[in-house]
């Protein structure tokens, strides 16, 4: 039996997940006809796995997805434009380890953003740091950044993610805060991580919804010409929810 005193000193070294299997090992006699080495083995195991879960539920907390998605619950029965082939490729996330971009655009409704956060959530299972946002709501946030003197903390905080994604792209014309707010966003990215941009309208379409002619090429300059395109398409997923297969696990954007 292992002494209390022992037992309090791994638990403030905060080794909870080695405490619990370690108590589970006392009380359960089938791991007495184990040797010390298997034992010890299947205490650090619980350990790691536990602290790797612990962090995963951060990353998610931090990320702010819109929707719980995942790789596995994308239906591809729907048909709307998936290269099926290279969704499944971009889930391995080596795009994000190439520092590229994702052009995501189509219809409303027909699951952009819900793909857009299970391409996320593969990226949080590999340990890298997202973030979501829609774009206006962004404008806001470095807005009031801006008055309350923590602009330039909002934006390194931005900067350190391995991904953001900007849903709502172009959604209205920009005035030249935003403009230069998006330009300095993408700058930090540029080479060194990735962005997923989400919007209803065509990519060729961005530039003038971006206004100045300058800024628009500059910005776009940063975001496209490594980027893969998904261009989605087909109804509303909204319009046939009632003719949807109850067993579907995908929700709608």
């Amino acid at each position: 039996m292992l002494n209390t005193p022992t037992m309090e000193k791994i638990k403030e070294m905060k080794f909870h997940g080695f405490a619990r299997a370690l108590e589970e090992q006392i009380e359960d006699p089938q791991f007495h006809t184990l040797g010390f080495d298997e034992r010890l083995a299947l205490l650090v195991e619980r350990e790691f796995y536990e602290r790797e879960n612990r962090r995963l539920k951060l990353r998610l907390q931090q990320a702010r997805l819109r929707q719980n998605a995942c790789m596995q619950d994308i239906d591809y029965s729907i048909r709307r434009g998936l290269d099926i082939s290279l969704l499944k490729s971009l889930g391995t996330c080596g795009w994000i380890r190439d520092h590229l971009n994702i052009l995501m655009t189509g219809p409303t409704g027909v699951g952009k953003s819900f793909i857009a956060c299970a391409l996320a959530h593969s990226a949080c299972l590999h340990g890298m740091k997202v973030r979501y946002v829609r774009l206006p709501r962004l404008f806001e946030e470095l807005n009031l950044a801006r008055g309350s003197g923590h602009y330039a903390k909002t934006m390194n905080a931005l900067a350190k993610c391995h991904l953001i994604i900007l849903d709502d792209w172009g959604l209205a014309p920009l005035n030249d805060s935003q403009r230069r707010d998006l330009l300095e966003i993408l700058d930090d990215r540029h080479g060194v991580s990735s962005t997923i941009a989400i919007s209803q309208f065509p990519v060729e379409h961005w530039h003038e919804t971006i206004g100045d002619p300058t800024l628009a090429d500059a910005i776009l300059d940063r975001l496209i010409h490594n980027a893969h395109n998904l261009n989605m398409k087909g109804e509303s997923m909204r319009k046939k929810k009632s003719k949807l297969n109850k067993s579907s696990k995908e929700s709608i954007d």
